[in-house]
């Protein structure tokens, strides 16, 4: 299973905005440019990180974002879902659907595997929070040991 662009970008900005210790609004041009990201794609991501309760906006001068929620109560699976990235492994039409991935309907030999695969990738994700990866406590270690 590979994340996509999405995601990752989604969670990188969220990062950058996490790291900002100060009250003030953070503007998308300064996260694009530290993180090396398209404004116009951090735009369409901060709309959907918005509407899904993670992030508020703020109009006028000094104007940007801000984390809706302390770092510590967001999860990385709640900024990738934000993004509509799906958390699943199979190819199949949707989770908990009964029709399978072949053509006549019914699941491959290895769906169980791959859904299995993906409930754990979720799991992973929903206990890491937004402070741990921007706080830099995710070390390779870390990594290999989960």
């Amino acid at each position: 299973m590979q994340l996509s662009t999405k995601g990752r970008y989604a969670v990188m900005a969220m990062a950058d905005l996490a790291k900002q210790t100060d009250e003030k609004a953070v503007s998308l041009a300064d996260i694009a440019s530290r993180q090396e990201i398209s404004l116009s794609y951090l735009e369409q991501l901060f709309a959907r990180l918005r509407r899904g309760g993670l992030v508020k906006s703020v109009r006028g001068p000094g104007g940007g974002y801000r984390l809706a929620r302390p770092a510590h109560e967001t999860s990385v699976a709640d900024i990738v879902l934000a993004v509509n990235e799906p958390l699943r492994a199979t190819r199949c039409a949707g989770q908990g659907s009964p029709k399978g991935c072949m053509l006549g309907g019914e699941r491959c030999l290895t769906h169980n595997l791959w859904e299995q695969m993906g409930h754990q990738i979720h799991s992973y994700l929903a206990g890491v929070s937004l402070d741990d990866v921007a706080s830099g406590r995710l070390s390779t270690a870390t990594a290999r040991a989960a």
